[in-house]
C-alpha cells in the first residue's frame, strides 16, 4: 500500500504519525526516563537508608542544568545512532534487572550502570552534535550510588598506595614503617582509615572534570587526553593531606577536629580547582589573518579597501 493510499484510507494513522514524529525531545527523554523507574525507585531507597552518600544529586543536577541550557538547540530529528543506543540499553537493563530465561538477575548496580548509560545516549541523540559524549557519560555514572562500594573494593588499595608515599615523603624527617594501610611514625602508630582512602575526592575530582569539560564545551579528544591528569591530581592531593595530618600526629601534636576539616577542605579546593583549569581548552592567540588591518573600514556596511601591504 502506497503513502498517498493509506492516507486516503487510514487519515488517522498519518496523523497519528505525524504527531510522533513532532513530538518534542523532552516527551521521549521522559517516556524513557519512565520506563527505567525501577531503576530510580532503587537508586532513591540506597539514598535513604543511609548506605551512601547522595552526591549522585549533584551529577543528576548538572545532566538536568545541561538539558536545559541546550533547550532552544535539541535536535528535532535525533542521531539514529545514540537513538538505538539509547533503546537497546533501556532493553538489556530491564533484562539485568529482572532476569529472562537462563541470564540470572545481576546486582542492581549493575543493571542501574546500564540505566544511567542508556539515558546518556538518549539525551546524546537529542543534543547538538558539538556537546561531547564523554563528559555526559561521566556524569551519568557519577550519578549512580557508588562511594560505598567504591569504598569497599577500591578503599583499602588507595590507603595502602597513600600510606607507602606518605612514607617516602615523610621519612627524611621521621622514623616511619608501613604496616599494612598504617603507619608507625616514631613509635607512634597512625592508622590510615576509610575516610583518608580519598575515595570522596576521586569523586569530586571527576564531577569536576566532566562538569567543566561540559562548561567549557571540551572536544572528547580533549577530555580523554586530560583524565589521567586528573586522577594523578586527585592521588596527589590526598597523599599531600594525609602526610600532613600523619606528621603532626608522629610528632605528638595532632590537629584539632575543626582544623583537620579545614585542611582537608583546603587541599579538596585546590584539586578541584586544578582539574577545572585542566579542562578548559587553551585559547590560541589570532593569526596575522584574523587580526585586524589598522586603517582598513571593517564595520558592517563599510566599503571594501585595496591595502597595499
Amino acid at each position: 500500500m502506497s503513502l498517498a493510499a493509506l492516507a486516503h484510507r487510514h487519515p488517522r494513522v498519518v496523523d497519528w504519525g505525524i504527531q510522533i514524529d513532532r513530538a518534542p525531545a523532552a516527551f521521549w527523554l521522559a517516556l524513557q526516563f519512565a520506563a527505567l523507574a525501577p531503576t530510580w525507585a532503587w537508586m532513591v531507597r540506597r539514598m535513604r537508608d543511609g548506605s551512601d552518600d547522595p552526591l549522585g544529586l549533584l551529577a543528576l543536577a548538572a545532566l538536568a542544568a545541561l538539558a536545559w541550557q541546550w533547550r532552544r538547540e535539541l535536535r528535532a530529528a535525533p542521531r539514529l545512532g545514540w537513538l538505538a543506543l539509547a533503546a537497546a540499553g533501556t532493553l538489556v537493563a530491564t533484562l539485568l534487572r529482572t532476569g529472562a530465561g537462563a541470564l540470572p538477575a545481576l546486582p542492581p548496580l549493575a543493571a542501574s550502570l546500564m540505566a544511567v548509560l542508556a539515558l546518556a545516549c538518549g539525551l546524546l541523540a537529542f543534543l547538538p552534535r558539538r556537546v561531547a559524549a564523554l563528559p555526559v557519560a561521566g556524569l551519568a555514572v557519577l550519578a549512580l550510588p557508588l562511594l560505598s562500594s567504591l569504598q569497599f573494593y577500591a578503599g583499602y588499595p588507595l590507603r595502602v598506595v597513600t600510606a607507602e608515599a606518605s612514607r617516602w615523603l615523610l621519612a627524611p624527617g621521621f622514623s616511619v614503617a608501613r604496616e599494612g594501610s598504617s603507619l608507625v611514625v616514631d613509635g607512634r602508630l597512625v592508622i590510615v582509615d576509610a575516610p583518608c582512602s580519598g575515595v570522596q575526592m576521586v569523586w569530586l575530582g571527576y564531577f569536576t572534570a566532566c562538569a567543566v569539560a561540559l562548561w567549557a564545551r571540551q572536544s572528547d579528544r580533549g577530555f580523554l587526553r586530560r583524565l589521567p591528569v586528573v586522577g594523578l591530581l586527585v592521588l596527589g592531593g590526598n597523599i599531600v593531606r594525609n602526610s600532613v595530618l600523619i606528621a603532626f600526629e608522629g610528632a605528638g601534636q595532632p590537629l584539632a577536629p575543626w582544623a583537620h576539616n579545614m585542611l582537608g577542605l583546603v587541599v579538596l579546593a585546590a584539586v578541584c580547582g586544578g582539574v577545572a583549569r585542566l579542562m578548559v581548552p587553551e585559547r590560541t592567540s589570532a593569526g596575522l589573518a584574523d587580526q585586524p588591518i589598522p586603517g582598513m573600514i571593517t564595520t558592517q556596511g563599510g566599503r571594501h579597501v585595496d591595502t597595499v601591504l
